[in-house]
């Protein structure tokens, strides 16, 4: 597996948890020309993020749980806590 695009995997993999992104926000900001810097797909590739589908809405782009294990594995930040597990309710 290729490491060399380690440092900006991981800068997109950030940004993504920033915020709520759209795919077309994604592709638009990190999609290249360069058949050498496959950041996006990559990322795709190694299932640290998904393209989620929700009726009626924008397709947008979220953190797998490996994803963020990625991050909190190389020592980065994990902003937005989003969980692709329902949430339990105290009782």
């Amino acid at each position: 597996m290729r490491n060399d695009l380690d440092p900006l995997i991981l800068d997109l993999l950030e940004w993504i948890d920033r915020e709520p992104r759209s795919y077309a926000e994604v592709i638009e900001a990190w999609r290249t020309s360069c058949p050498r810097l496959t950041v996006w797909e990559d990322c795709v590739d190694r299932g640290l993020a998904t393209r989620e589908h929700v009726p009626g809405r924008e397709v947008s782009v979220k953190l797998t749980d490996s994803g963020r294990d990625f991050l909190r594995e190389r020592g980065r930040t994990i902003r937005n806590r989003r969980s692709t597990a329902p949430e339990m309710k105290a009782s």
